[in-house]
């Protein structure tokens, strides 16, 4: 690999042992608690590392299997990592295991810095579209929302309350990258209906008592927030008071409701549908 071999920041390191202290740093944000401390987190894959890279984010530390050595895409990504000051650390096929807890690991990972986008400085404009989840539980239903989020050109997602994290390796692989191109934000129930007053659109929820269909809506023109529930007990009171209309996803089945994931998928197409101008 044609770049600096010593191992420092900007430079490229050949790591086997998994004593190693840079490798047991790299396991540590397996765990919220280190992810945190170190303001990081992990995200795997050649394809996704790129799409972060051209998306404006920085590579704190590349890590790759030496068999990857040679690869045109692999090497231009250690050049650019390096070129920013970040780490190359060329490992086995045995500690790329460890980091990913992974038996067929990504022969490619990438360690960023978390980012999080704050709640005053969401501007929404007509047309915009945000989702706000109270305390979801579950990273791949998470997951799966940013990415669909993503997928309908909806502007972002807030976290509202005691959530899970968006950035847990469940999280960030449920996203398939999209992790890095939806805003995230995270607030207090408190801060958040604070903040919701001041909304310049509709702000929609679901609710298995809310006695408008969702296909009756007109969503045009406005910014929507769409609010939606925890998976085991649905929106609280406070956050349901504050929405401008509830709404109820019909069921033609025994189940009474959907699952989290799948409810907002519903919802935002459907939105989008309307305020986007999109069939």
């Amino acid at each position: 690999m044609n770049v600096q071999r010593q191992g420092g920041p900007g430079q490229v390191k050949e790591i086997t042992s998994l004593a190693n202290p840079i490798i047991k740093d790299i396991k540590s944000l397996a765990m919220k608690k280190f992810r945190d401390q170190q303001n990081a987190f992990i995200a795997e894959g050649l394809k996704l590392v790129i799409d972060a890279l051209d998306m404006g984010w920085t590579i704190k530390t590349l890590i790759f299997a030496k068999s990857k050595l040679g690869n045109a895409a692999v090497e231009k990504v250690a050049a650019r990592t390096v070129a920013a000051g970040g780490t190359v650390l060329e490992v086995s096929e045995k500690v790329l295991t460890a980091i990913t807890r992974r038996d067929n690991p990504q022969m490619v990972v990438a360690v960023f810095a978390q980012q999080y986008l704050k709640l005053a400085d969401i501007r929404p404009a007509q047309g915009d579209v945000w989702v706000a989840l109270d305390r979801v539980r579950d990273p791949g239903n998470l997951g799966t929302v940013i990415r669909t989020v993503d997928a309908v050109g909806a502007k972002g997602v807030i976290l509202v309350g005691d959530t899970t994290d968006p950035f847990s390796l469940e999280t960030v692989r449920a996203t398939m990258g999209s992790i890095f191109a939806v805003p995230v934000a995270k607030a207090t129930t408190d801060a958040f209906v604070a903040w919701r007053k001041s909304f310049p659109g509709k702000v929609a929820g679901t609710h298995l008592k809310g006695a408008v269909d969702y296909r009756s809506v007109d969503f045009g023109g406005k910014p929507v927030l769409l609010l939606m529930g925890n998976e085991q007990q649905g929106l609280p009171d406070d956050l349901a008071e504050s929405c401008d209309v509830l709404l109820r996803i019909p069921q033609a089945g025994r189940a009474d409701s959907l699952n989290l994931a799948v409810a907002t998928g519903v919802m935002l197409f459907e939105i989008r549908r309307g305020a986007l101008k999109l069939t």
